[in-house]
């Protein structure tokens, strides 16, 4: 339609151009399109002849400017994108123009399409330079966004680059980590998935397979894809491809279904209408750009009459195609003949379908943007009323200018123009579901607005049905998530998506799904049976409800009451040659001696304290010196007794009772001394014991000075076999009440304990070293005791005719 300034249009009404050989001895032929009819793209063309006619008949935008429109068919090729490019850069004239003001050829103020990104870079770069400005409804490659190389391209819809990285928020969303990629070998399809991938690695989603392809590949390629997406492992499946690029693949797939996929889509395609008849793709998702409702727009298609069939052979084909029959004169048997009267409302077709337009609100926003710009540059407001200049030539540069600056609202949609060309970035996020009727239907379960703070751009809104018309979402992994208490180890030569869960080591968690490393617990805690947290250790020490503690305190007791029992019994017999035999003085300090012994045990059982670590340790030295001290006495009395060869030689003055308490006393003190210099230089102090179990504490008393520890030890052990010695000496000494054998035996008990308890001390673990501790002290004690002072108790008791003088002195009786 010719107008005072002409808007021109291009869209991939045909699928496929014709393909022609060319022999280079004549002209070559135009472009020719071939195959079905897109009714979709047909109907974006009639959008720019109803918003044309809209804006004639306008009284606010271009009053008595009547605007004309040029509409052609790319077949979706570059070649015929450009050879359209160039006819309306240069109009129909057949001259060849020469001089300087080429710029000013141009018939069109601007250009509207195309839909694909690929003959949009094509026809781009062809009105680059002539100023013509080209507003795509439909292309959506991030390129564009390039002012460089792109200065006029302006577009209505959304950059692949929002798309991109909200496909990928996507798929993360829904937890699918291992996915397969299939993209158009375009433009669109490349940059597009490029962008894609970049986004995917951020958000850490692995892909199995890359492939790309086109419609115009022979069929072997297109099958070998298709046996990719069925062969493959990952259940969801990204494919950023034309619409019709698609219908191609799952033509293929429809073939020979695949199993279960779930298709992630891009704006493209998901919302094609007519591939929603793919009833195997049901459970797909994908951003839409935000459906709308143009006034009057419906009944515009409907109102075709059979004046415009015949005016345009693309209606005239598409007539012919939706009602199986011909409008020609030449009526084939197959079909039968159209009589232009047939009824749209009775056929249900993507291209009636205005419920919820999308892509066409964009060509129609196209439509007002260019006429804006033209408005702004020819149109002037003055008292009120709008007064346009009309002529015949406008300056491209002018339209060019004022398009950059275009900001309005139409039908509550606003439309402007970042520093690029593009619009802001907001989509709609549609799911492909099956309604009771077994329908498919493109339903709207979201949203995605690029200019929300981040992290608030993505929401969902209302339940999705997945394939197979589940409900649960489809899981598409590589590895299965590794729960709490293990790590992921990756697999050789594997994604980092694909791993293997390992248990983490002794004294180790990990607290969250998927944890790449595990973390050591504190020194004080442990990790529970399912090592995802620290629990405190428990704190282990010789308690005195344990049956061990009571089992050694009960002896430890027995022991002190048969010391304190032993006294009395000699207290009561104390003027009985048998008590008095081997200096009672000595034999009941030893017998105090033994009772503290037997009850320094108990110092060693309950949890250790500052006071309790430095009691335990000297009282036992201290009281032990003084018991083998005593013994040390009674042995040297003996010896002394009957060494003395000559009558009336008596050595025992020598070593007299003041003697004896003078050595206990002596002997006792240098114990008492070395305890005093560990105690202050650096004494015993609790402390817990975190090495020798990894699962427990071990609370006990520290040595603080080895040295002071083996000292107060080695000390008891110089006097132990000192006395041992000097009771071998006298072992045979004629008495019927020696008790040098008896001191022997005691001596030799005393030495093995402590000589056993050496290697049991330090392989004994925890608790159980101070229970050999105890055990040592008890079993020396009882040796001791029982020793020394059993069989003078059972002669006391039981044999009271041997306690007398008389056999006393009777040294050769048997």
């Amino acid at each position: 339609m010719d107008g005072e300034y002409v808007i021109g249009g291009v869209f991939a009404i045909h699928y496929k151009e014709l393909t022609k050989i060319h022999n280079y001895t004549t002209v070559p032929e135009p472009p020719t399109c071939t195959g079905s009819i897109n009714s979709r793209e047909l109907r974006f063309g009639l959008a720019i002849i109803f918003a044309i006619e809209e804006i004639n008949n306008s009284t606010e935008l271009l009053p008595g400017i009547k605007l004309g429109y040029k509409i052609y068919d790319s077949c979706a090729s570059v070649r015929a994108a450009m050879h359209v490019a160039f006819q309306l850069s240069n109009g129909d004239d057949p001259m060849f123009q020469t001089g300087h003001n080429c710029s000013q050829l141009g018939l069109v103020m601007g250009v509207i399409g195309d839909s694909g990104s690929t003959q949009s870079i094509s026809m781009s770069r062809i009105f680059g330079p002539f100023n013509i400005p080209l507003v795509s409804h439909f292309a959506t490659c991030a390129c564009l966004s390039d002012k460089q190389q792109y200065p006029t391209f302006f577009r209505t819809i959304p950059s692949d680059h929002y798309q991109t990285a909200a496909l990928a928020k996507l798929v993360k969303h829904f937890g699918w980590t291992w996915i397969g990629a299939i993209y158009s070998n375009s433009d669109y399809g490349r940059n597009g998935m490029v962008s894609f991938l970049e986004a995917a690695h951020r958000e850490g989603i692995c892909v199995e397979y890359i492939e790309s392809f086109h419609r115009t590949d022979p069929n072997s390629k297109i099958r070998r894809l298709a046996d990719v997406i069925r062969r493959s492992t990952a259940i969801a499946v990204v494919a950023f491809t034309s619409n019709g690029d698609m219908k191609v693949l799952l033509e293929e797939l429809n073939q020979q279904p695949s199993p279960p996929r779930q298709w992630i889509g891009s704006e493209d395609w998901i919302t094609d209408l007519q591939l929603l008849s793919f009833s195997f793709c049901a459970g797909a998702i994908g951003f839409a750009i935000q459906q709308a409702i143009i006034p009057g727009f419906g009944d515009f298609l409907l109102d075709l009459s059979p004046s415009d069939l015949a005016a345009s052979s693309v209606l005239t084909e598409f007539w012919e195609d939706t009602f199986n029959c011909s409008l020609t004169k030449t009526t084939s048997a197959k079909k039968k003949s159209c009589y232009g009267t047939e009824d749209l409302m009775t056929v249900k077709i993507p291209f009636t379908e205005t419920s919820k337009l999308r892509i066409t609100n964009m060509v129609y926003k196209a439509v007002y943007a260019i006429a804006h710009a033209i408005h702004n540059a020819v149109c002037q407001e003055t008292n009120f009323t709008t007064y346009c200049k009309k002529q015949t030539r406008l300056d491209l540069n002018q339209v060019f200018t004022e398009l950059k600056k275009v900001n309005f609202t139409q039908n509550g949609y606003p439309v402007s123009f970042d520093a690029n060309g593009d619009p802001v970035a907001s989509y709609e996020v549609v799911n492909w579901q099956k309604s009771e009727s077994g329908i498919i239907e493109l339903v709207t379960v979201g949203y995605y607005d690029a200019s929300l703070p981040k992290g608030q751009e993505f929401r969902i809104n209302r339940n999705l049905t997945w394939l197979d018309g589940d409900t649960q979402v489809p899981v598409s992994v590589c590895s299965e998530s590794c729960p709490p208490g293990t790590r992921k180890v990756l697999q050789k030569g594997k994604p980092i998506c694909c791993y293997d869960c390992i248990p983490c080591p002794e004294g180790e968690i990990s607290n969250m799904t998927d944890s790449p490393d595990c973390i050591a617990c504190p020194g004080e805690f442990w990790p529970n049976s399912r090592r995802d947290a620290c629990f405190p250790k428990p704190v282990e020490f010789l308690s005195f409800d344990e049956v061990l503690s009571i089992i050694l305190a009960a002896f430890s007791v027995s022991g002190a009451c048969l010391a304190i029992i032993t006294g009395m019994l000699f207290f009561h017999h104390r003027t009985t040659p048998i008590v008095r035999a081997n200096n009672s003085e000595l034999s009941f300090l030893l017998l105090f001696s033994l009772t503290l012994c037997f009850l320094c045990s108990l110092t060693f059982i309950g949890a250790p304290s500052e006071w309790s670590c430095m009691l335990r340790h000297t009282a036992f030295g201290i009281t032990f010196v003084l018991c083998i001290s005593c013994v040390l006495g009674k042995t040297i009395v003996v010896i002394m007794a009957f060494k003395a060869t000559l009558p009336g030689n008596n050595v025992l003055k020598w070593f007299g009772p003041p003697q004896q308490r003078m050595t206990v006393v002596s002997v006792t003190f240098v114990q008492v001394l070395i305890c005093i210099v560990w105690l202050v230089v650096s004494p015993p102090f609790p402390m817990k014991n975190l090495t020798t179990y990894k699962e427990k504490i071990i609370l006990e008393c520290a040595l603080g000075s080895a040295v002071g520890f083996w000292a107060v030890l080695g000390y008891i052990g110089l006097l132990a076999v000192f006395c041992f010695v000097l009771a071998v000496l006298a072992r045979k000494l004629p008495d019927n009440f020696n008790e040098a054998k008896m001191i022997t035996f005691s001596m030799l008990i005393f030495c093995a304990v402590w000589i056993t308890f050496i290697p049991a001390y330090f392989s004994s673990p925890g608790k159980f070293t101070v229970a050999v501790e105890i055990f040592a002290i008890l079993a020396s004690s009882f040796g001791l005791i029982l020793c020394i002072f059993a069989p003078k108790c059972f002669i006391i008791l039981f044999q009271p005719e041997k306690n007398t003088k008389k056999y006393l002195m009777n040294k050769n009786q048997m």
